[in-house]
Formats: C-alpha cells, sequence, structure tokens
C-alpha cells in the first residue's frame, strides 16, 4: 500500500501517466472506483449509448436544476471504469485548435502553446488515415492510442461533407493537422473494429510492469502532513486505509472529483471548506471555480430514402449488428457512426472556428431514443467557446455523496446569439443540393420555429450537454489567486501534490476533450519525472486568410 507515485483515478491522463512513470521506472499505484471494462457494451463502438447510461460504467451524475434552461437538470456521465471517460464516450478524437493552447499560453500556463503540446500529440498518437489523405508530418505514427477513421460507407456522411463545400466553406481533410477549418472526415479511438481507450492504449501495458498495480478503492481524501501530501485515505471494504505515496500524489480523477477531492482535503475557498467543517490548509478560491461545458443541439431531419441506420433499429438489427461485430469485427458495429465533421467560423470577425458540427446518419439521441419519424439524419451542433462559467461544490464533508454541479449554462446573452447562429447555419447546410436526394423536412427544431424567441424557447428546451466538462482546477501563475496549480501541474501551496486531468485546462478547447486530456497525461508525466520537455515545434496552422471580413 505504497508507492513512489499514487495517481487517483485510472481516466484518460491516469492512465497515460502510469503508462510514462512505469516505463521509466517508477513505482505507481493507480486506484480506480470503477472496474472492468470487459464485455461487447463498452468494446464494440457502435453500442456508445450503452456505457453511458449504466451505473455501472458511470458515476451517475446530474446537475442542479439550471436556471436559464428552464430549471431541467442535466445529464453529466463520468467514466467508473478503468479507462474512465475514454470507455464510455463517443470515442471522438480531436486534438483542439492551435490558438486554444497558444491561448492557456497567454494566460499563464506557460511552456503549453501549440508548438509546446504538438509534440506530445505527436508522442501519444499512432494515427491511420485509411486512405481519406491527411497532414503525416502534423502526426504521430508510433504512439500507444490508435486514432482511425470510419469507412465514410453511408451517402449521408458523404453528403454533409459535400453540402459543407457548396456552402462555400473550405474542406479540410485532416483538421488534427494543419487545418481545422472546413468540413471533413472525423476522427475516433478505434482499432480493429475495437474501441481503443486509455485503458487499453496505456494502462494495460502500464501494468505489465512489476512496479506498476490497480488498486479498487473510492478515495476519501488526500494525507497532508506539514503541507506535504503524503498518500490519500481510501475506503477498502469498509475499512479507511491511508496509501502512502514516497514522491508524490497526483489527482486524475475528472473536472468533477479532482476538486471535490481537494476540497476534502482542505484546499479550495477557505469560506465553503469552513461551513463544511473542514479544516483549511490552502485557501485556494480557484478550487471548483471556473467550470466550464460545451452545450449542443441535435438538429435532426427525416429522410425520403431508406438510407439512414434506422434500418438496423431493430431487435432483428440489433442483433445482426452484434453479432456481425461479435463474431468478424465486421459492419456499423466497428464505428461510432460519427465519420463527418465540421469546424467553422459563426461570424467575421472571429478568427479561428467557435461552431463545431457532429454529423450522424441517423435521428436519435444519446440516450438510444430513435426520432419517431423513422429514416433520418442529424448534426449535433453547438458554440464552442461559450462565456459561461460554473462552479463544482461540496454537498457535505462525506466523500460518498455527490458534489453540486452548477454549470449555469447560457447564462450569458451571446451564448444565446450563437446558438441561434448555430441553428440557421445547420439549417443552410441542410439545405444544399448534396442533401436534396435525402431531405424529406426538418423533424427537430422544424420549419414553424424560425423567430429568435421561437429559437430561444427551443434551446431551453432541447440543449444537451456534449459531456466535456473541464477547467475546475485551472493551471496559472502561482501569484494568480484564481489558479489552482502552476504550469507544471504542482498544485500551489501545497508540496508533492498535483492535478493532472481536464480540471486544469484554463479555457475549454475546440471540439471534444478527450484528446487534450490525455495529452494532459502525457506531458505531466514529463514535468513528474523532471524530464526535458519534448522539443518545442514552430509550425503555423492555416488560419482563413480574410477571417476579419469573412464568415467563410
Amino acid at each position: 500500500m505504497e508507492a513512489d507515485y499514487v495517481i487517483v483515478g485510472a481516466g484518460s491522463a491516469g492512465c497515460a501517466m502510469a503508462y510514462r512513470l512505469a516505463e521509466a521506472g517508477r513505482s505507481v499505484l493507480v486506484i480506480e472506483h470503477g472496474g472492468t471494462d470487459a464485455g461487447p457494451f463498452i468494446q464494440m463502438p457502435g453500442a456508445l449509448s450503452y456505457p453511458m447510461n449504466m451505473r455501472r460504467y458511470d458515476w451517475g451524475y446530474r446537475t442542479e436544476p439550471e436556471p436559464h434552461l428552464g430549471g431541467r437538470r442535466l445529464a453529466c456521465p463520468r467514466g467508473k471504469v478503468i479507462g474512465g471517460s475514454s470507455s464510455i464516450n463517443g470515442m471522438v478524437y480531436v486534438r483542439g485548435h492551435a490558438r486554444d493552447f497558444d491561448h492557456w499560453r497567454d494566460q499563464g500556463a506557460e511552456g503549453w502553446g501549440y508548438g509546446d503540446v504538438l509534440p506530445y500529440f505527436k508522442r501519444m498518437e499512432n494515427w491511420h488515415d485509411g486512405g481519406h489523405g491527411g497532414d503525416p508530418e502534423w502526426r504521430g505514427h508510433d504512439g500507444p492510442l490508435h486514432v482511425s477513421r470510419g469507412k465514410m460507407a453511408n451517402p449521408l456522411t458523404r453528403a454533409f461533407v459535400a453540402a459543407g463545400g457548396q456552402a462555400g466553406y473550405q474542406l479540410t481533410d485532416d483538421y488534427n493537422g494543419e487545418q481545422q477549418e472546413g468540413f471533413g472526415p472525423f476522427e475516433m479511438t478505434v482499432w480493429q473494429g475495437r474501441r481503443w481507450s486509455a485503458a487499453s492504449a496505456y494502462l494495460r501495458p502500464a501494468l505489465k510492469h512489476a512496479h506498476c498495480d490497480l488498486l479498487r478503492a473510492l478515495v476519501q481524501k488526500v494525507v497532508i502532513e506539514e503541507g506535504r501530501a503524503v498518500g490519500v485515505e481510501i475506503l477498502r471494504k469498509g475499512q479507511r486505509v491511508v496509501v502512502r505515496a514516497r514522491a508524490e500524489v497526483i489527482l486524475a480523477a475528472s473536472s468533477i472529483n479532482s476538486p471535490k477531492l481537494l476540497m476534502l482535503s482542505g484546499i479550495g475557498p477557505a469560506a465553503h471548506l469552513a461551513e463544511h467543517g473542514i479544516d483549511v490548509l490552502a485557501d485556494r478560491p480557484g478550487v471548483g471555480a471556473n467550470l466550464q461545458d460545451h452545450l449542443e443541439l441535435y438538429i435532426q431531419m427525416a429522410a425520403s430514402q431508406p438510407v439512414s441506420l434506422y434500418k438496423y433499429w431493430n431487435l432483428w438489427g440489433k442483433a445482426w449488428v452484434g453479432a456481425n461485430w461479435l463474431f468478424r469485427r465486421q459492419g456499423p458495429g466497428t464505428s461510432n457512426q460519427f465519420e463527418s465533421c465540421g469546424f467553422v467560423r459563426s461570424a467575421p470577425g472571429v478568427d479561428y472556428p467557435d461552431v463545431q458540427f457532429h454529423f450522424l446518419p441517423i435521428a436519435v439521441r444519446y440516450d438510444g431514443q430513435a426520432a419517431a419519424e423513422g429514416h433520418g439524419f442529424q448534426a449535433h451542433v453547438g458554440p464552442m467557446r461559450s462565456e459561461s462559467r460554473g462552479t463544482i461544490t461540496l454537498r457535505s464533508a462525506d466523500p460518498g455523496d455527490d458534489p453540486v454541479i452548477r454549470f449555469n449554462y447560457m447564462s450569458e446573452d451571446s451564448d444565446w446569439r450563437d446558438f441561434r447562429t448555430c441553428i440557421r447555419l445547420t439549417r443552410e447546410i441542410f439545405a444544399q443540393d448534396a442533401f436534396k436526394p435525402f431531405s424529406r423536412h426538418e423533424i427537430q427544431p422544424g420549419a414553424a420555429v424560425q423567430s429568435d424567441a421561437e429559437l430561444d424557447d427551443f434551446i431551453r428546451e432541447h440543449a444537451e450537454s456534449a459531456y466535456h466538462p473541464c477547467g475546475t482546477c485551472r493551471m496559472g501563475r502561482a501569484d494568480d489567486p484564481g489558479a489552482v496549480v502552476d504550469s507544471e501541474a504542482r498544485v500551489i501551496g501545497v508540496e508533492g501534490l498535483r492535478v493532472a486531468d481536464s480540471s486544469i485546462f484554463p479555457r475549454i478547447t475546440n471540439g471534444n476533450l478527450n484528446a487534450p486530456s490525455i495529452m494532459v497525461g502525457e506531458k505531466v508525466a514529463d514535468h513528474v519525472l523532471g524530464a526535458t520537455p519534448l522539443p518545442t515545434e514552430n509550425v503555423q496552422p492555416w488560419m482563413h486568410p480574410d477571417w476579419q471580413q469573412a464568415q467563410r
């Protein structure tokens, strides 16, 4: 029950750190509350709507009633399983835009600009272009994380890219390479028809080292003696036990649970800790603040031809897809079905994309409810850089209680403007000639919903989280009162303690968060080891030459 490094959480960043530290000969103990990722619901990419709705694999968090969304409580799934959220997510792989990381650097996260993080993205990737082109020199080719592309066999998937071009947008054959802006093929963490989670890529290889172990337990708090983290207290089979860390404790428990654990350990906003009777060891008002997420809508269309995945949306169809995947690793089950996408700017004067489209060749919700109209298709769309900020706070001093999650979605006027723009831009894409052979009518919001007020009602009722929470232990300069960790992910004011997961993002990145979360684990591992960081790459990503005057 002792190791050089104790990592709390076997999620995206925690698995990557375990692998790099074990590879370097350090002894590592990873503590994870969840269990095995065995079984078809996690491993089959096409079954992605199941694990995030299963209490066995998901913490099952819900937000408090959201005041600007009609008091709705939104789902906030987080992986409670080895691999963490990379084992229950949609497997979409987006690094983020170069400008996101330059913004981190400019906000005080020194050494986290795009040129600094690009080598870590390359180190983690084993990229397969699937014959769709791309930017090989911007990509990694021998890392642990397999990144692949779908076959784009469905005509609707190809129509979405063509429609983007017809609407006057750029086309890009690698949004993770030189040019994010535009429409093109989507990438996923899938390899040979299976989900390739952080557990598959990093944790299993790490555990082959004699000095790396996995312990199943619920961490209660970090044990801090004389200003230094010396271990963690765990609850195991009803007993409270202290697991000692000879060198450091590293929290990689998610943007929901890492701030919760810091607060339970006496690190956080002093008044909030005091009201729960917790002794304050470090007054850090930024712990649990700065909570961000991506909110999205589904714009759904009914199809005029039976070309969508709805043909499998029955008992026999699902049985065929499942059997074809299980015995032959073939068919629709091998893909997350997010095979084409778009990144666009919402207006002239926006310097890099702030709207993302996920296209899906079926009209269905994340909870697996198909549209009543049958055959259809949809685009998930939402703004990438909302100005709204929320908080994670303690419900009580009991580690078994869920934290209080308040995203405060849509609390800024700019969010409403941006969302209305998103809906109108999506409708315009679906109106292009490429969709003429396939479109019947708009299911949702529906052709009658046109005015700003009508759109706002639709947004209030139907906006859903894209499940990208981050920012609650943000990285910054040591003298920044709102920062929680410094640019080497060390908790400010406590020795021997780091946080490394999406909670340290100063601002949310452009697109899905799994790739940058794993990158954080890769890069922080080098800081922990005291290794010389990988050499900075001086590259210039593509920017629209006329972004100041033109929206596309």
